[in-house]
């Protein structure tokens, strides 16, 4: 059984997407010897590029690039790198010599099955043992997939692969997928299954993948990564399906290897990059949608879970599986436009602030800790009070400005008092009809776009009322962000808005959007802080 069931171990070839293939030459060195010494049938050592390689990483451009990292070649092993079928020119593809990899897997995507195939003999005349892998199988009709295994059949490789790209296959969808293969593929090709963890289905399915052909003629492959690591949602663990297969398969993989291997290389990645199941990247499985569609979304808009689905949602299914940044650009604006006539809001807004002072309270933690200040501030001056995205009980607000659909929801649920008794001004991003007690403004009314995180509500609620002419605004709780989230805000379950927590980026970026906004106004509008923040700190000492 064991000859007839391989584990292919991928942590260093789709683990690059993670960390730019920087894993650096002791981590590759020593994965791959763990790896080895684990008795993983097959070891991917990285890919196959047509740029010249960098020490440490695992993009390679010949494979004696990858020799020095094999420090001892086991000979029950396959070594193997892979190329994308249009990414790399096999004319520099050296004759196969045993001293470095000894396979290529050729990736190719649906519409291209035939020329990634033809790919292959090339490879073979080299010496190589081939491999393929069928990207979004799941995409395939039926008659292509018949198609695939004519072709597949005649190019006669060591194996191809089912690839769930997207991570949206179901138990159903496998079985149909892998039944149709296993019924027109030669015998002697193998069947491989590449998962991706989208529905936390991996595991599973690569289970169900192991007992559906485990007792045929035909041998198989799962491919898994240490810790699961790879792009977006990642894939099945080695660790789960090693010790899977030797307690069920009787197999012999050394799992104290397979632990030291975690406990000696992963820590570092697994402390400093994010992979592995998250609500966004169920979504990218919901709608079989390139993972690079979501992070898109997450680092240019920090878009919400409902959000992303809706944008997703609104793609044309052609261009989901794809990442057109463009289109996606344009389908999100178009889906965040929502414009509303909100000419009698603007001017009831104009009158009711007109020759008022006006006091902006963003959720900071000087709120809390400077208190006394914002209080003798609204005592002195009896300015109109704002609060940005957040309701508080401490505070007599007037109003409540809200940019953001889960503050908006948290607010509400939370601070249902001050919520409810206090009139909001809505930006159209959160909704377009308002409820009693509400106001809606244009969201496009109040952004400029040119900045990552060009919503900021602060900056957004300033571009309101310099629409409306005012001319005296004082800021509280603007307080610019820490390292620790704690100490940014005054209430630490308030929901953040940077997903990335870049908060030094983000200090910066405002800041900028914040200067830019003063140039804007300087002879119209006068600024002042009732509180200590960041960015009064850097206007002064410029």
């Amino acid at each position: 059984m064991k000859n007839k069931i391989q584990v292919l171990d991928c942590t260093l070839r789709d683990g690059a997407y993670i960390v730019d293939s920087k894993f650096g030459t002791p981590a590759i060195k020593g994965i791959i010897k763990k790896m080895s010494e684990a008795n993983i049938d097959i070891v991917e050592c990285g890919w196959l590029k047509d740029s010249a390689h960098k020490e440490g990483t695992t993009f390679f451009h010949i494979p004696k690039d990858i020799e020095p990292y094999i420090t001892e070649k086991n000979p029950g092993v396959i070594y193997t790198a892979m190329i994308d079928w249009d990414r790399y020119n096999l004319a520099q593809l050296p004759d196969y010599d045993g001293k470095s990899i000894d396979a290529i897997r050729v990736v190719f995507p649906q519409q291209k099955f035939r020329e990634g195939i033809a790919l292959g003999k090339i490879i073979k005349d080299k010496g190589y043992k081939l491999f393929f892998q069928a990207a979004n199988t799941l995409g395939y009709s039926d008659s292509e997939l018949l198609a695939l295994a004519e072709e597949i059949n005649m190019a006669k490789p060591v194996s191809v692969s089912i690839v769930d790209t997207f991570g949206a296959m179901y138990s159903n969808n496998l079985t149909h997928i892998v039944s149709l293969l296993d019924n027109n593929l030669s015998t002697a090709i193998k069947l491989g299954f590449h998962s991706h963890n989208n529905q936390q289905l991996s595991f599973a399915l690569s289970m169900q993948f192991i007992e559906m052909l485990a007792y045929g003629r035909r041998g198989i492959i799962v491919d898994s990564s240490l810790c699961g690591m790879g792009r977006g949602a990642g894939n099945a663990t080695t660790e789960l399906i090693a010790n899977y297969l030797n307690q069920k398969f009787n197999a012999n993989y050394d799992m104290n290897m397979i632990m030291d291997a975690i406990d000696t290389y992963m820590g570092y990645f697994i402390e400093n990059y994010n992979w592995g199941y998250s609500t966004p990247y169920f979504i990218a499985g919901m709608y079989c949608t390139h993972v690079n569609n979501i992070a898109y979304l997450l680092n240019n808009h920090r878009a919400t879970a409902k959000d992303m689905r809706n944008v997703i949602c609104a793609l044309p299914k052609n261009k989901r599986t794809s990442y057109d940044y463009d289109f996606l650009e344009k389908t999100f604006i178009e889906y965040q436009k929502k414009d509303i006539d909100d000419t009698a809001v603007l001017k009831e807004l104009k009158e009711k602030f007109k020759k008022r002072k006006l006091l902006l309270i963003s959720p900071g933690k000087t709120i809390v800790t400077q208190k006394d200040k914002i209080i003798r501030y609204i005592k002195d001056n009896e300015p109109v009070v704002i609060g940005i995205n957040a309701a508080f009980s401490d505070y007599p607000y007037d109003y409540i400005f809200f940019s953001n659909k889960i503050r908006y929801d948290y607010a509400r649920d939370i601070y249902p008092a001050s919520f409810h008794m206090t009139k909001r001004i809505l930006s159209s991003s959160v909704k377009t009809e308002p409820d009693d007690n509400e106001m809606v403004v244009n969201f496009n009314l109040l952004i400029k776009r040119g900045w990552e995180h060009y919503d900021n509500a602060m900056i957004m609620c300033l571009r309101l009322l310099n629409k409306l002419h005012i001319q005296d605004v004082a800021l509280a709780g603007f307080d610019g962000f820490s390292d620790n989230y704690s100490d940014s805000y005054c209430d630490t379950t308030l929901p953040s808005l940077n997903p990335k927590n870049n908060w030094n980026e983000l200090n910066e970026e405002i800041m900028d959007m914040f200067m830019d906004f003063k140039a804007m106004t300087e002879s119209s509008m006068k600024l002042t802080f009732v509180t200590d923040s960041k960015f009064n700190a850097e206007v002064l000492k410029n």
